[in-house]
């Protein structure tokens, strides 16, 4: 690794109306270092990244690149210089090919015209995309992508461009473990080439297994810069959060006398999942476990009535039930609080209130006017439950974090008072406080009663919460494990397709 220094951030400071996001953060990332930014939601991890794209350009501080002092008007200016991001939430027009989305704004054009050569760009997105050996090829529309495939997507884009910096944001949220190793093959030549990588992740595994060195942002400021083969994985948890978190088991069985609250029997979707059947109890957490494509999801989404089950029956207390739709799903007690909480789950332009109170306006309403103070008093009620970080219920959730945007996630549904939840990835891309708080409620909400599904990539998640597992491979119930026989290893080595 070079010791030269590509990138400085020399105190940094951005001030929102009545909030200072980030306050005199300085740190420098060297050529070719894989260098990893940590720290938990609202750290000010997010507000430094779009201040090195060009979104945030009114800050105090110097961005020093390669020498000069840079003031990076835009993401387009950023790209220019060499400096791109590959980002957690999906920058895609679902509409358009993955080659029009690899291109767009930088499309090849024929010769002395102003047509485009769309020979050119089908033929050079093909070849970056065999590079990372994705599984689709450039005239595939994205809407027919699955979400693993977007993020493979975005990270094709950063990778067309000669970049001297490259930040990734969350990259492997949405992967599969195919997908990740290609992902690390492809930093660990970008690294030996030069290229600076700024990496963040709320995955310790790859912060130890990738990264050179390591900043920690807390509250907004620079707690330090480390090399990383100087920390382990308890010190690091400590300078994120400035305090210990144990490793103990959360959730403990609380269903073992309790009576069937749903069953599904021989569920099948033809080419997505075969034959799902299990019970679930009142106080139980159920953990489905599988590699990414599985058919995890689809399982869950079959359920809740947002895809038609090809065959296969669900009871919910004891009785069949017909679950067409949603609506079918939530008159039946069941509630589904999706993977995708920005484009699922809220309405990112509104309020607080309004989302959190967006499943059961109804209860909000007399005589056809909205009861502003009901949905008022309601919404801060779970803000103060959940420990939402806002000014107030009128706060803008596009403006919050990500753990905050998945708590305001959480009271929407929770504002439905069902009896089976079921959660896809409940802490995908969230701190490690908010992961514990999120557990803490999982496990209080079993405890009064309600049944809950948790589909979970993180195999630690899975382990800490599940009372009973289903491991998913290739669509169909490869194991089933009691409370005594969950351990990582034996998740894994089923997830792995093993016998």
């Amino acid at each position: 690794m070079d010791n030269s220094v590509t990138l400085e951030f020399k105190n940094i400071t951005k001030t929102f109306p009545g909030v200072r996001a980030l306050s005199n953060v300085s740190f420098s990332v060297k050529k070719g270092e894989v260098h990893a930014l940590v720290g938990e939601n609202g750290a000010g991890k997010s507000t430094l990244l779009n201040i090195l794209q060009g979104n945030y350009r009114q800050y105090s501080g110097d961005m020093i690149y390669n020498g000069k002092v840079v003031h990076i008007k835009g993401p387009n200016d950023a790209t220019h210089m060499g400096i791109n991001m590959v980002h957690q939430e999906l920058n895609l027009v679902s509409e358009l090919t993955v080659g029009q989305n690899l291109f767009l704004g930088y499309e090849p054009l024929r010769s002395k015209t102003t047509f485009i050569n769309w020979e050119k760009l089908y033929t050079e997105s093909d070849n970056y995309l065999k590079k990372l050996n994705c599984s689709f090829n450039s005239k595939c529309y994205v809407k027919d992508l699955s979400s693993a495939q977007m993020q493979m997507i975005e990270i094709t884009k950063a990778l067309m461009h000669h970049s001297y910096v490259i930040a990734f944001d969350e990259p492997t949220a949405t992967l599969t473990n195919k997908e990740i190793k290609n992902l690390f093959d492809i930093i660990t030549q970008l690294k030996e080439q030069g290229t600076s990588i700024i990496y963040v992740s709320h995955r310790m595994n790859e912060i130890f297994e990738l990264a050179d060195t390591a900043t920690v942002l807390r509250d907004g400021q620079c707690i330090g810069t480390y090399p990383v083969k100087d920390l382990d994985r308890q010190r690091l948890v400590q300078l994120i959060a400035g305090k210990q978190f144990a490793e103990t088991k959360i959730h403990q069985n609380n269903y073992s006398h309790s009576e069937n609250i749903m069953e599904v029997k021989g569920l099948t979707r033809r080419g997505k999942f075969n034959n799902i059947s299990f019970q679930l109890k009142r106080g139980e957490i159920l953990g489905i476990a599988g590699l990414m494509g599985a058919g995890r999801t689809e399982i869950a989404r079959a359920i809740f009535g947002i895809d038609k089950m090809d065959s296969g029956e669900i009871l919910v207390n004891g009785k069949k039930v017909q679950i067409r739709c949603p609506q079918d799903a939530i008159k039946n007690g069941v509630i589904l609080i999706p993977e995708e909480r920005k484009s699922q789950g809220l309405v990112l332009s509104m309020p607080i209130a309004f989302n959190i109170c967006l499943s059961a306006l109804k209860r909000f309403t007399k005589t056809g006017f909205v009861r502003s103070n009901a949905i008022r008093k309601h919404s801060e009620q779970f803000m103060d439950r959940l420990k939402i970080k806002a000014n107030n219920s009128g706060t803008i959730v596009g403006t919050l974090s990500g753990g905050n945007q998945q708590k305001v996630v959480l009271a929407k549904w929770l504002t439905l008072k069902s009896d089976v939840i079921i959660f896809d990835e409940p802490t995908r891309g969230i701190d490690i406080e908010t992961k514990n708080e999120i557990y803490k409620l999982m496990d209080k909400l079993a405890s009064e009663g309600k049944a809950i599904i948790m589909i979970s990539s993180e195999l630690s998640e899975v382990v800490q919460m599940s009372d009973h597992v289903l491991i998913i491979y290739e669509g169909n119930i490869k194991a089933e494990l009691g409370d005594d026989d969950i351990t990582e290893k034996k998740v894994l080595y089923y997830i792995m397709g093993g016998n």
